[in-house]
């Protein structure tokens, strides 16, 4: 890569952080007004044993997209390293593996575990599953990309074991 190839990379790598921390703090804050300011003020206006279950429900309706949020903020501060000058490879290994985590552990909540918390919150009313098929093929995106740092954290390993050698 040239000298200009490498700043225009840099620069494209720092606006892309920008973005990433721009939607993380945009859509949190928007979770956190639907979800998180109301059930905050109406628990510290009564006591904990008159939390309604609607907005436990409303929080453990959020828990996926704080998951894919995290996986955002993976991918803005691996680009924000990137445009700071860290190698791509031990860089990108270790965003694959952290996206992937948010993405799997995101599509496995969405699918399994929330509908069963809601319905120990609701009193055993709906489903066991929740059949989302863009939530399942978050799951298993998120596990191939798991998948692939380790094997690109393996090969820099490798790599370095033979640039030892010679």
């Amino acid at each position: 890569m040239s000298q200009t190839e490498t700043a225009r990379f840099r620069l494209m790598c720092r606006q892309f952080n920008w973005l990433a921390i721009f939607m993380v703090c945009s859509v949190g804050a928007l979770l956190v007004l639907a979800n998180g300011v109301g059930p905050f003020v109406h628990w510290m206006r009564t006591d904990a044993a008159a939390y309604e279950p609607r907005y436990l429900k409303g929080v453990i309706w959020t828990v996926p997209a704080v998951c894919y949020l995290f996986g955002v903020w993976a991918i803005g501060s691996a680009m924000g390293q990137l445009a700071k000058g860290r190698l791509i490879q031990p860089t990108l290994s270790d965003a694959l593996r952290k996206v992937g985590l948010a993405l799997g552990i995101g599509g496995v909540f969405s699918v399994f575990v929330m509908s069963n918390l809601i319905r120990l919150v609701e009193g055993g009313r709906g489903g066991y599953l929740h059949f989302d098929v863009a939530s399942m093929t978050l799951g298993m995106i998120g596990g191939a990309l798991f998948l692939l740092g380790r094997v690109m954290e393996q090969a820099d390993r490798v790599q370095a074991e033979l640039d030892e050698m010679i």
